[in-house]
């Protein structure tokens, strides 16, 4: 993975700490070309992996760099799944036959919807979630996608419900399936940790936030040092400025002291924010 991954939370609308900030974002970047002209930046200043959701708006900016091979010849994408919403919508739109068609993958309606059926009806959760994967990657063909994430919300639920071979099924069959590394998103490092051990999931890429002041990091900053120190998973940290809280350059000297950080995702909007997160890295993680 690169040291850097650029995130899209903000091209959503999403903001933890500022409202008001959320809404101005979310009405900025209504369109692609918005989008694009922030990914473009992110892309020329070397930042060239973009960890993303699954939004309808995503499958926009797949087809723009699936387009234009030779612009975009290192665009790397990390898709994050499910995107909830997209779902729901869908459903009230179209129906749930018109949702299956639009979002199950070209290798046959027939198929997919045979898979979901009987995986209904045997309440088969393998096949369910091999489904929805397999439909989440349709956007993605043809591109770059070395890593997939399980998001959050459906992580976070699979913890809580105690569901651990669900972690085995995402892990195997992203990789059977789309030659990927499985990644998981977490609000809770510690014990998505010992879960992915007992569902057998080696060496795991898990990202979870990771901050100087604990924003957002369940169980504490101690908690997550200490896994950090010992145990083995690669790291992926976010929230690492906790949604602007801590000063740039003290955020990023932290985490750049921390062991086991493999990666740090951050989302921005201007190429001036982008070239100063770059610089930071640079300058506190040289030997990386």
């Amino acid at each position: 993975m690169d040291r850097l991954l650029f995130g899209d939370n903000q091209f959503f609308g999403v903001n933890h700490m500022s409202e008001e900030k959320a809404r101005a974002q979310a009405i900025r970047f209504q369109s692609v070309d918005a989008i694009m002209d922030v990914l473009d930046a992110a892309y020329d200043e070397g930042v060239h992996t973009f960890m993303c959701t699954t939004h309808d708006r995503i499958a926009d900016v797949a087809g723009r760099v699936r387009a234009d091979p030779a612009r975009y010849s290192d665009f790397t994408f990390f898709p994050g799944m499910p995107y909830a919403h997209k779902y729901a919508n869908a459903v009230t739109e179209d129906g749930m036959i018109g949702a299956m068609r639009r979002f199950t993958p070209d290798t046959g309606f027939f198929d997919a919807a045979m898979r979901g059926t009987s995986s209904i009806a045997r309440k088969d959760i393998d096949g369910l979630m091999t489904l929805l994967i397999d439909a989440e990657m349709k956007m993605f063909d043809g591109l770059r996608t070395p890593v997939i994430w399980l998001q959050n919300v459906v992580v976070d639920l699979l913890l809580g419900l105690g569901f651990k071979a669900a972690f085995s099924v995402f892990a195997e069959h992203v990789k059977a399936k789309f030659g990927a590394e499985p990644g998981f998103i977490t609000m809770n490092l510690p014990r998505l940790l010992d879960t992915l051990d007992e569902a057998g999931v080696e060496n795991p890429i898990v990202c979870a936030n990771i901050n100087k002041i604990g924003f957002r990091m369940s169980g504490g900053v101690a908690s997550y040092h200490q896994a950090l120190s010992e145990r083995k998973f690669r790291a992926v940290a976010m929230s690492v400025y906790a949604s602007g809280a801590i000063p740039a350059d003290e955020a990023i000297a932290w985490i750049c002291e921390q062991p086991n950080i493999e990666s740090i995702v951050f989302g921005a909007s201007s190429r001036g924010n982008i070239r100063n997160t770059r610089e930071l890295v640079d300058r506190y993680w040289p030997s990386r």
